[in-house]
């Protein structure tokens, strides 16, 4: 029992560790990608791509094929975190920096504490204050920070965050998948919904795709998509919710610094000062530990 034990929290260590900071450098590698690729047709390869690999191995491996009500399952969540969070992220990439887009998506645990109250979670005063300084930081950052008034791509990014924790929560009340198929079926329909939204967008294939842009894809597909996604969905089944969003502590920084290192970002005072209030705030809202099946 306790070998047992001993080996489940190494793999949420290892879990916690991709979500930490290969998800992190994600945001740029997005970036780099939409230098070449249209948003939407970028994710969609990215994810179709994952998604199809991994049903592949998982039904090499024995993985019974998905019933009708698994695949619905698996659907909702593919569409809302994949499609909606993650293609919402990479449209507005194309008009802010990576920094900043990892620093909006850091308020998922917030959204993440006021979904759960649906299933019957009761939100504790720590955890409001938390919501109430976090929405304190996002309001400094929208004021004063890269978006300069674009509130447009602020609240799609807001509404990426509330999409993606959205799914993460309702996604443990349903219908899954055994295992990694779960996430093979979610990247599948994530990734053909993204490819529906770039022919609906009349997204093309571009004329040259630099080699830098073919690298973040092979990144995206592989580590950010095969490997952290996987492991997001492996904590999202051993751990609380709100728990498997702590990335989107280590997120933002890890953005930052890879923006800063690999390509030039500039970070203003501003909305380091956002990172900070959003921070203490998503603190807050991580420290309630008395309710482990929110």
């Amino acid at each position: 029992m306790r070998l047992h034990m001993s080996r489940q929290s190494l793999w949420i260590v290892l879990a916690l560790f991709c979500t930490y900071f290969i998800w992190g450098s994600t945001y740029l590698a997005i970036r780099f990608g939409i230098e070449s690729f249209p948003p939407f047709l970028m994710g969609g390869i990215r994810f179709t791509v994952a998604g199809a690999i991994l049903f592949v191995v998982m039904r090499y491996l024995g993985a019974a094929m998905p019933a009708g009500r698994e695949w619905l399952g698996a659907g909702t969540v593919g569409l809302l975190l994949p499609a909606l969070g993650n293609g919402t992220v990479c449209y507005v990439q194309q008009t802010i920096s990576s920094s900043v887009a990892a620093l909006s998506i850091a308020t998922a645990p917030i959204w993440m504490a006021v979904f759960s109250s649906i299933w019957g979670h009761k939100i504790t005063l720590r955890e409001w204050l938390g919501i109430a300084i976090g929405l304190v930081g996002i309001v400094l950052l929208n004021l004063g920070g890269s978006f300069e008034g674009d509130f447009t791509s602020a609240l799609l990014l807001i509404f990426a965050a509330a999409s993606w924790s959205f799914g993460s929560v309702w996604g443990k009340h349903l219908a899954m998948p055994e295992g990694l198929m779960g996430a093979a079926c979610q990247m599948l329909v994530g990734g053909l919904a993204l490819l529906l939204a770039s022919a609906y967008a009349g997204e093309s294939w571009p004329q040259e795709v630099s080699h830098k842009s073919w690298g973040a894809l092979l990144f995206l597909i592989v580590l950010g998509s095969l490997i952290a996604y996987s492991a997001y969905q492996y904590l999202l089944k051993t751990v609380r919710p709100l728990v498997a969003s702590s990335n989107t502590f280590v997120n933002p920084i890890v953005a930052f610094a890879v923006g800063i290192w690999w390509a030039g970002e500039h970070v203003t005072m501003v909305e380091m000062a956002a990172l900070g209030v959003i921070l203490v705030g998503v603190f807050l809202v991580l420290s309630v530990t008395n309710n482990k099946d929110i």
